[in-house]
């Protein structure tokens, strides 16, 4: 047999609960979970926007190394070399600058992030020998 809410009776101890409370905790609950959703949202902007810069760095400091070996023997093909490397990587190669036996490398990425539309991040590497021949 089932009752209605406020004809129950209550036991022993219990306090009786007031109308105005009822389903209190819910929007509580909802509003937690906005709360959590909120801070995964901007952890995994965060996440996405590292991760895209370091694709940057990484395809920047490969290009320099490629540049850097042909910079001695090849200048005129070390930036395009440098260039091809980058696009496997899937970055742009925006600019390229051989000085002597220093490759200098720049590199950007266009990115998509939630809640900031699209940034292009850059990377930027620079190599060459360790040490300078005399």
């Amino acid at each position: 047999m089932s009752t209605p809410y406020r004809d129950q009776t209550l036991r022993r101890g219990e306090a009786p609960i007031s109308t105005r409370e009822r389903g209190s905790a819910t929007l509580w609950g909802v509003a937690l979970m906005g709360i959590l959703m909120t801070v995964a949202a901007g952890f995994a902007t965060v996440g996405s926007a590292r991760v895209a810069l370091h694709r940057a760095n990484s395809a920047a400091d490969l290009s320099a190394l490629a540049a850097a070996k042909l910079a001695m023997t090849d200048p005129a093909a070390a930036c395009a070399r440098a260039a091809a490397l980058a696009a496997q990587n899937g970055v742009e190669l925006t600019r390229c600058q051989i000085t002597q036996e220093i490759a200098d490398v720049w590199t950007s990425l266009p990115v998509s992030l939630p809640l900031l539309g699209t940034r292009t991040l850059t990377g930027r590497a620079r190599a060459g020998p360790a040490v300078t021949p005399p």
